[in-house]
């Protein structure tokens, strides 16, 4: 990948240094011919001379079909001779699109839908108008296929739980593609995942089961717990037989309290140990 991205980086300095050679010996007679025209049509020439370019935009110019300047006009006012030059506008400014829902395979092979949208911004107009025909549609093209590459290998649990670290992986390989044409893509993110029914409702019945089983182990955590509790008072009440007639005075006083109409009371503890004793 760095020998490839050398490669290219290579190919396109040489794309651009073809752009600035010389005009050769007719181009600079055609170009001194134009100049001339000029002078001998002003003021009217002033008209098709002057352009202007806004803020967030920069004008490309082509001479004779090659770039005269090492970077783009702009913002402001720049001159253009009618005859030999040409000029093409770049918009600097940060572009968005959605990228259309993708049918994908995981690497679990599981079939979903996702879709996403994605920020960039040309970073340099020079190569963007001299190295790409159409910028913008490529990226989007590129930005199709990066989704479904980078998706094709994450499993569905990957998929689902780790969104930003996808959109991350997503972004580099975006950019790295799409530094040559000039390309900054600032961010990239994952709109929606669209699951086929059967699989919605397995998951369902799966999280259901989970939470069921987390639910009865979590209840017989407290039955023991409670089991342990009573072990101890048993313990506590055993080695002193005056605490058991104290919680039997408690309870007798807790039934009082809610205005029951019928109360049963329990025979006291010492009479049952001495028909217990006798037998």
């Amino acid at each position: 990948m760095v020998n490839h991205g050398k490669i290219q980086d290579s190919s396109n300095d040489n794309l651009v240094g073809e752009h600035k050679g010389d005009l050769g010996l007719c181009g600079w007679f055609l170009v001194i011919l134009s100049f001339m025209m000029v002078i001998v049509t002003f003021p009217i020439s002033i008209f098709m001379c002057v352009k202007i370019v806004q803020e967030y935009e920069r004008a490309v110019i082509f001479r004779l079909g090659r770039i005269p300047d090492k970077k783009a006009k702009g913002p402001g006012i720049f001159f253009i001779l009618p005859c030999t030059d040409s000029f093409v506008k770049v918009d600097m400014r940060t572009v968005s699109f959605d990228i259309p829902p993708q049918e994908i395979l995981t690497k679990d092979s599981v079939t979903v839908s996702v879709d996403g949208v994605v920020y960039f911004r040309v970073h340099c107009p020079i190569s963007s108008v001299a190295n790409v025909s159409n910028a913008n549609f490529s990226t989007r093209l590129l930005a199709q296929t990066t989704l479904r590459n980078v998706l094709g290998t994450k499993n569905l649990a990957e998929l689902l739980s780790d969104r930003e670290g996808i959109s991350h992986s997503m972004q580099a390989a975006l950019d790295e593609a799409t530094d040559p044409w000039g390309i900054k893509v600032e961010r990239v993110e994952i709109k929606d995942v669209k699951l086929p029914q059967q699989l919605q409702r397995a998951m369902a019945a799966e999280a259901e089961a989970m939470r069921e089983a987390r639910a009865k182990v979590i209840a017989a955590e407290g039955e023991m717990n409670a089991s342990r509790a009573l072990k101890e008072a048993s313990m506590v009440i055993a080695e002193s037989p005056s605490g058991l007639q104290l919680r039997y005075l408690q309870t007798l006083n807790t039934i009082a309290s809610e205005k029951n109409s019928t109360i049963i009371f329990p025979l006291p503890i010492d009479m049952m140990q001495t028909f217990i004793q006798r037998k």
